[in-house]
């Protein structure tokens, strides 16, 4: 089975799509933004005065397709050009997860599936800057999950 996103092409385009995506529910305020080192994409966006904060990990997804297609020495590049051929698909592909989870999100709001916290929950910014996930992480919250039994 192939990576979902791993054909992904509309990059930069998918941040429109979000953009004009919220902007249609009714959200104030919307900023994206690329942390080029730690390799990840950020959207915030202001719902009825709630700020939200988004992550997608463009080197998380990188990984995640070296590892459905590990580097060979029979292929024409080296090591680091495939490795970084990996990032750039992780740059546009996470562009499209986002924009597909944060649609379906707000469709589900929308249609009455979920409330905008039920969404969101862990994306809302507290008033400290972190994340409502970061937060229950830092401090311990939600218990670990358990070991699958064989």
């Amino acid at each position: 089975m192939t990576l979902p996103y791993s054909n992904s092409t509309s990059g930069r385009s998918a941040m429109d799509d979000i953009r004009k995506t919220i902007q249609a529910f009714g959200c104030s305020k919307f900023a994206p933004m690329e942390d080029f080192v730690a390799g990840k994409v950020i959207i915030q966006f202001e719902y009825r005065g709630r700020m939200v904060q988004v992550e997608a990990s463009a080197k998380g997804y990188a990984a995640a397709w070296l590892r459905a297609n590990p580097y060979t020495n029979r292929m024409r590049k080296t090591k680091i050009e495939y490795e970084r051929a990996a990032l750039e698909k992780g740059q546009i592909a996470v562009w499209s997860i986002l924009r597909d989870w944060i649609k379906g999100q707000l469709t589900a709001i929308e249609t009455g599936i979920l409330s905008f916290e039920a969404a969101f929950l862990g994306q809302i910014l507290l008033p400290t800057g972190e994340t409502v996930i970061e937060r229950v992480t830092s401090q311990g919250l939600l218990a670990a999950p358990k070991e699958e039994q064989p």
